[in-house]
């Protein structure tokens, strides 16, 4: 087991109509007026926002709204939001939504506690992070993690790039996780949403040589929940407006509206395991990988894909192209979670990809890149150009389980096809 420190101070508040308690979770941090950052109007049309409000007007907490968030978070909008935060003297920002809300906000605390310093300086760590202000969540979309984990993304549009950042200063003080808020998902944010979970853990998985039980345990153990527990939900959800006589669940326009415990549970282990899988357990000792995020991210940058649909895209074939260099854990994955029999570790390795493969396809992900992008130029030209967006022009190498560098990229990219 590799040396490593466990950090995730987040405090966690999980159930149903937790998110009446965010004035009083705010007031605990010393936030007198907050900045609200959500994304389209489903916030308002659903009633949180009006609940979250009137939870802090109950709480004497004064506030600001800062509606429009969009997926693959943009350094321009933040930027907005970082003056917008700055005139109205907050000292607070609290997300509602998911992934793209929550590293959305955490780029405004930066940038308003760090005044006259440019942001995206700030994210490329060539002016160093040493304070910003407090950050909550009420999560609504269970997939980034971002509500317990160290990381944020920004997409930088003029320059195409999408970019991670890591620090201590990007853990919120409280995420407050009602599964309910959930259900109004339409059905693609919720299938992209299991894939991310997924990733997570398995960027952190694959890695060999290093003996780490209780994280393998932990890893294995949540990749069985998603999976299970994401058919029982994916299954109810239904485009274009129906009834789902089986589960007795009213589905309109493709969004979820639940009547039965099960669902509920079922919809609580998949929020939960989001929080889990990217707030450092599933790789302690072992460290993460995090390639199939570096070529997701290209993609994003370059097309404004899916977060989760840009990985499973790519990771059949970045499997594919990796799992001879680390047989075994491809072969306990697959055994691990996947129930393979197969004793000889090249089969069940190839058995265990296969199986991943097939799942993303039955929740309905891309496997591929014509699927991901379906009309889009691929030609060899545009994967080399993705190739090298990924490496930053070759200079990085990614992955622990053998370098891979652009040509590499390039090969897998081009099995994606």
């Amino acid at each position: 087991m590799n040396d490593f420190v466990q950090y995730a101070p987040t405090e966690v508040v999980f159930g149903r109509e937790m998110e009446k308690l965010a004035g009083k979770q705010v007031r605990k941090w010393n936030g007198t007026r907050v900045m609200i950052v959500f994304g389209g109007s489903s916030a308002k049309k659903s009633g949180l926002l009006d609940r979250v409000e009137g939870s802090l007007t109950d709480a004497g907490v004064e506030y600001v709204e800062f509606g429009g968030v969009k997926p693959n978070p943009r350094l321009a909008y933040a930027e907005e939001g970082v003056k917008i935060a700055a005139a109205a003297g907050v000292d607070f920002i609290l997300a509602v939504g998911g992934g793209s809300a929550i590293d959305t906000a955490k780029a405004i605390a930066h940038g308003t506690a760090n005044p006259g310093k440019d942001l995206w300086d700030i994210w490329t760590l060539k002016t160093p992070l040493e304070k910003t202000l407090p950050v909550g969540v009420i999560l609504t979309i269970p997939a980034a993690g971002s509500e317990m984990s160290n990381s944020a993304v920004l997409t930088n549009e003029a320059e195409q790039r999408k970019v991670g950042l890591s620090s201590d200063l990007n853990r919120v003080k409280f995420a407050i996780m009602n599964p309910e808020l959930a259900f109004t998902l339409p059905r693609w944010q919720l299938i992209c949403g299991i894939a991310d979970i997924m990733m997570h853990t398995m960027e952190r998985y694959f890695i060999e040589g290093i003996k780490c039980d209780l994280t393998d345990e932990i890893a294995e153990g949540l990749l069985r929940t998603v999976i299970a527990n994401g058919r029982l939900v994916v299954k109810t959800v239904i485009a274009n407006g129906c009834l789902d006589v089986k589960n007795e669940t009213v589905i309109a326009n493709g969004r979820l509206v639940v009547n039965d415990e099960t669902d509920y549970d079922a919809m609580a282990e998949i929020m939960w395991a989001s929080s889990i899988s990217h707030n450092g357990l599933t790789g302690d000792g072992r460290g993460g990988d995090f390639s199939v995020h570096k070529i997701g991210h290209a993609l994003s940058a370059a097309y404004d894909a899916t977060h989760g649909a840009s990985l499973t895209a790519v990771w059949g074939s970045w499997a594919r192209y990796l799992y001879a260099d680390a047989p075994k854990r491809f072969a306990r994955y697959a055994r691990n979670v996947w129930g393979v029999t197969e004793e000889n570790d090249l089969l069940a390795a190839e058995a265990g990809i296969q199986k991943t493969v097939d799942y993303f396809r039955e929740i309905g992900l891309p496997v591929s890149l014509a699927e991901l992008l379906p009309g889009k130029d691929l030609s060899d030209e545009v994967l080399n150009h993705l190739a090298a967006a990924a490496t930053l022009n070759d200079t990085v190498k990614l992955s622990r389980i053998r370098p891979l560098g652009q040509k590499e990229i390039f090969e897998i990219l081009k099995a994606a096809m």
